[in-house]
C-alpha cells in the first residue's frame, strides 16, 4: 500500500469497499475539522460530495474520538464490508488517519478535481493501527531571504499535513528581510521587508539580481496562515531574531543598533549572505522595543513556544561599544557571550511571564542557558546533548542531516554547491536522538525539525527542488517507529516512494528526481552557474 510515512502496524484483508455518490461522513464530536478537509481536499479529487451522513446511511465513513484506548496522536483506521471507521485518541488522531484513507484511496485523490468522472473509488480491506515517535516533527521555512506570499505558505501546510508534519517553525525576520506586520512598529515593513537587490546564488557569486525584492504578511495573513495550520493540526512557531540577524529591524529603527561605534542612519536591508556585524544594542529601549513586536506577536501565534533566534551574533560591535560595556560592567557580568545570555534570559522571564516558552538555537547555551529555554540544536548534536543533560527541552535539527538547502549530490549534479552533501539516504538514516543520552535526558528529545534556508532559493519551484522527496524521508524519520540508521530498510522505502511520487506529481510537487537534477534545473540560469573554485556554503 505505500504508505509514508510508514505507519507502526498494518494487516491487509479480503476484498475492497467501493466508495459511491451516497457515501456520506457520520463525524463524531470533535471530528468535524478532519470531515471538512476530506469534503474540501477528498471530495473535488474524486467528486464525491461526502455530505454529512444521514441516519440510515449504509456504509458511511465514521470519525470518532477514542481517547480511552488511544494516545492523542494515534489512530486506528479500519475498512471493511461495512464501510470506512477512523478513531483517533484525539482530533489530530483522526486527521492523521485521515491523511492515511487518502493515500490508500491512490495517488489521484491528490488532485484538485477528478480525472475521470465514471472513476470507481476503492479502498482495500484493512486495518491500520499507527501512532508518531515524536511529538515535534517540524519543518522550518525561511520567509525572510527571499520572501513566500502567502499561497505558497498555505501550500507548504498541506504538504507538511500530507506527511503528517505538526510544527511550522516560521522564520519572520533576519538581516535581509522583515516580513510580519507590527502596528506599532510600521517602519519595519515599510522599510525593512524591502531590499534593493539580492546576490543570486552562492555568497562567493559575482553575479547580483538587481530587482528589489521584499513582501510582508498583514497581521490578517497571519491570523489566516494560523488557523490554516489549526484545522491541519499543525502549530506555527513564529521566530524573531535577536541580538543577531537583525540589520533588516536597524535599517527600519537606526537607534536600534550600537550607535556609539556605527553609523546606523544609512544602513540599507542586507543583500547578501553570511553573518552580519550589526546587531541589537543591549539596552533598556531595544528590550522596550522587542516587548511592544513580541506583545503583538503573542496576540497572532497562540503556540506554546516562540522562537527568539540568538544564533550567529557577533560580538565585535559590543566589545568596541562603551555602552554595551557599561551595561556588562553595571550587571556584574564576566563577558560579551554573558551579555547575550542577560538578553536572551530577559525574553525567556517576559515569555514565561505570559505563559509561554522561550525556544532559541543552541547559541542561547553560551554564557549560561536560560532558564526554561528549549534548545533547537543546529549545529550537531552537541548543543543538544548538553541541554538535555542540563534538564531542558531539545528539538533535534543539527545541519549536517537535516538543512534541506543543502546539496543532494556532488560534483556539478547540483546548480549551486550549498552546505553538505546530503541524500535522500543521509536522511532517512538520520537519528533524531543521540546515543550518549541516557533513558531520562532522551526524554527531553521534544522531537526533531528539517530546515529549509532560502538563501538561493528564491522561488517556490526551487524551494519544492531543494525540499523533496527529502522532506518525505523525514517524515518518516520523525513520525515512525523505525529500526537504528544502520537497520533501516532503505530499499523499501525506495519501493515506496514509486507510489509516493506520483502522490507530489498530482500535488504539483517539483521535486528532484531520483537520479539526478530535474531538467529545468539542467538549464543554464543565473543561479545554475557553479562558481569556480567557490567554497560551499556550511
Amino acid at each position: 500500500m505505500d504508505i509514508v510515512p510508514a505507519p507502526r502496524h498494518v494487516v491487509r484483508g479480503e476484498g475492497q469497499y467501493t466508495l459511491g455518490a451516497g457515501t456520506g461522513i457520520d463525524a463524531g464530536e470533535g471530528t468535524e475539522d478532519t470531515a471538512r478537509w476530506l469534503r474540501a481536499v477528498v471530495g473535488p479529487a474524486t467528486g464525491l460530495a461526502l455530505a454529512p451522513a444521514r441516519a440510515g446511511d449504509t456504509g458511511p465513513v465514521r470519525l470518532a474520538v477514542d481517547a480511552g484506548s488511544l494516545a492523542p496522536e494515534a489512530y486506528r483506521l479500519t475498512v471493511g464490508p461495512d464501510g470506512v471507521r477512523i478513531e483517533g485518541g484525539g482530533p489530530a488522531g483522526v486527521f492523521w488517519g485521515a491523511q492515511t484513507l487518502r493515500q490508500l484511496l491512490g495517488p489521484d485523490a491528490f488532485r484538485r478535481a477528478p480525472l475521470d468522472a465514471t472513476r470507481a473509488w476503492t479502498l482495500p480491506h484493512v486495518t491500520v493501527e499507527d501512532a508518531p515517535r515524536f511529538g515535534w516533527r517540524g519543518m522550518m521555512l525561511d520567509v525572510a531571504r527571499h520572501f513566500m506570499p502567502k499561497d505558497g505558505v498555505l501550500r507548504q501546510l498541506d504538504l507538511m499535513a500530507a506527511h503528517k508534519l505538526n510544527v511550522f517553525h516560521f522564520h519572520l525576520s533576519d538581516d535581509q528581510g522583515w516580513r510580519i506586520e507590527i502596528k506599532r512598529h510600521p517602519k519595519l515593513t515599510e522599510k525593512g521587508s524591502w531590499r534593493s537587490r539580492t546576490k543570486a546564488g552562492h555568497r562567493a557569486s559575482p553575479l547580483w539580481d538587481d530587482r528589489p525584492h521584499g513582501g510582508f504578511y498583514t497581521q490578517d495573513d497571519i491570523r489566516e496562515i494560523v488557523a490554516y495550520a489549526r484545522d491541519r493540526h499543525i502549530t506555527v512557531v513564529p521566530e524573531i531574531d535577536v541580538p543577531g540577524h537583525s540589520q533588516a529591524a536597524i535599517a527600519a529603527y537606526p537607534e536600534l543598533g550600537n550607535t556609539d561605534v556605527v553609523d546606523t542612519t544609512g544602513l540599507a536591508v542586507w543583500d547578501t549572505w553570511g553573518v552580519n556585524p550589526n546587531v541589537l544594542a543591549p539596552t533598556d529601549a531595544v528590550l522596550r522595543f522587542y516587548e511592544g513586536v513580541l506583545e503583538e506577536i503573542l496576540d497572532l501565534f497562540p503556540s506554546a513556544f516562540v522562537h527568539v533566534g540568538g544564533d550567529e551574533c557577533p560580538k565585535d560591535q559590543w566589545r568596541a561599544s562603551p555602552a554595551a560595556q557599561a551595561r556588562i560592567a553595571e550587571l556584574g557580568l564576566e563577558d560579551e557571550d554573558e551579555l547575550q545570555s542577560w538578553f536572551i534570559r530577559h525574553f525567556d522571564g517576559w515569555l514565561t511571564a505570559r505563559g509561554r516558552r522561550l525556544i532559541g538555537w543552541d547559541e542561547i547555551l553560551e554564557g549560561g542557558l536560560a532558564p526554561g529555554a528549549a534548545v533547537s540544536s543546529w549545529r550537531g548534536y552537541r548543543g543538544g546533548i548538553t541541554a538535555a543533560r542540563a534538564g531542558h527541552d531539545v528539538v533535534m535539527c543539527p545541519e549536517q542531516q537535516v538543512y534541506l538547502d543543502h546539496r543532494q549530490a556532488s560534483g556539478a549534479d547540483e546548480p549551486v554547491p550549498i552546505g553538505y552533501v546530503r541524500t535522500l539516504e543521509d536522511v532517512y538514516r538520520f537519528e533524531p536522538v543521540p546515543p550518549e543520552l541516557t533513558e531520562a535526558e532522551a526524554r527531553h528529545v521534544l522531537g526533531t525539525q528539517a530546515n529549509a534556508w532560502t538563501e538561493v532559493m528564491e522561488d517556490a519551484r526551487r524551494v519544492d527542488y531543494q525540499v523533496f522527496p527529502r522532506l518525505s524521508a523525514f517524515s518518516e524519520v520523525a513520525w515512525s517507529a523505525l529500526p537504528p540508521p544502520a537497520e533501516r530498510d532503505f530499499a523499501g522505502f525506495e519501493r515506496r516512494m514509486s507510489t509516493h511520487y506520483r502522490r507530489l506529481d498530482a500535488l504539483g510537487v517539483e521535486y528532484r528526481p531520483p537520479g539526478g537534477p530535474a531538467p529545468w534545473q539542467q538549464r543554464p540560469g543565473v543561479l545554475g552557474r557553479p562558481i569556480e573554485g567557490a567554497p560551499p556554503i556550511v
